[in-house]
């Protein structure tokens, strides 16, 4: 049962009755109609939105999101690769799991929209190994979107094609770390990047831009979208915008995971 002071919009279905993580229960609670929505836009104006909502990563360093899709090499002429990190080893963690196993769609619509901001037309989730089951589901989740037309080419009738690939890791701490973990995708020892030269947005995957963003990060971009980056700075603290997923785990009276303003 959800805590009293508790703001649900990324849980606001976890748990719930009845609620299961096929994509036909996800469209009869209005799934995809934000990126519906967003691809009938121009992804300046997406990456503006998430810019002036004051969205920080949710991935542990809380760099402004807008910001850091900003500073991507647009002028290379290399393709530009997104990355979710759903790596998720920080021991005692397991926000991002309840996602995965709940609510996946939430998190493939999220990255679609992510995507079509940035012009990036392969994606890549990162998902600990140690997560089978979860790594099903988002299999799962990419193919009914995929048939919808959500996920692919000339996705909901335009010419904007994006695919997304899942990529099971082998267990490394360090791969929740991006540079290490774009090591790992590439087939390589998961050894950080030296900084600089190795900034992802200009280097990062097969030495191309690549942005790496978190499972709560990206969930949290579908909800800026839908509610306008103004409106979304509202909620939370200045400096601090949104709700943040909380796991609380060990010797307390009420363990579990929870949502809170920031």
């Amino acid at each position: 049962m959800p805590h009293p002071l508790e703001h649900r919009v990324i849980f606001r279905h976890v748990d719930e009755a009845g609620y299961t993580p096929d994509l036909a229960c996800y469209l009869r609670h209005g799934g995809y109609e934000v990126l519906k929505r967003a691809v009938a836009r121009p992804p300046a104006e997406l990456i503006e939105e998430v810019k002036e909502s004051g969205l920080r990563g949710r991935g542990g360093a809380g760099f402004p999101c807008g910001i850091k899709w900003s500073l991507v090499d647009r002028k290379s002429g290399k393709p530009i690769y997104l990355i979710v990190n759903a790596d998720e080893s920080e021991p005692g963690t397991f926000k991002d799991r309840y996602i995965i196993h709940q609510d996946p769609h939430q998190l493939i619509e999220g990255i679609m929209i992510a995507c079509y901001a940035n012009n990036v037309q392969q994606a890549y989730i990162y998902i600990r190994g140690e997560f089978p089951h979860g790594a099903r589901l988002l299999e799962t989740a990419i193919a009914e979107a995929r048939e919808k037309n959500f996920v692919g080419r000339h996705i909901l009738g335009t010419g904007y094609s994006c695919e997304i690939h899942v990529h099971r890791g082998a267990g490394a701490y360090i791969c929740g770390e991006e540079t290490g973990l774009i090591e790992s995708l590439e087939g390589k020892r998961p050894y950080p990047r030296i900084k600089p030269p190795y900034f992802p947005a200009v280097l990062g995957l097969y030495q191309c831009p690549t942005i790496v963003n978190n499972v709560e990060t990206l969930c949290q971009v579908k909800h800026v979208i839908d509610l306008g980056g103004a409106a979304y700075e509202r909620i939370g603290t200045p400096n601090n915008t949104g709700t943040r997923l909380i796991g609380v785990s060990g010797q307390v009276q009420r363990p579990g995971y929870f949502e809170f303003e920031s």
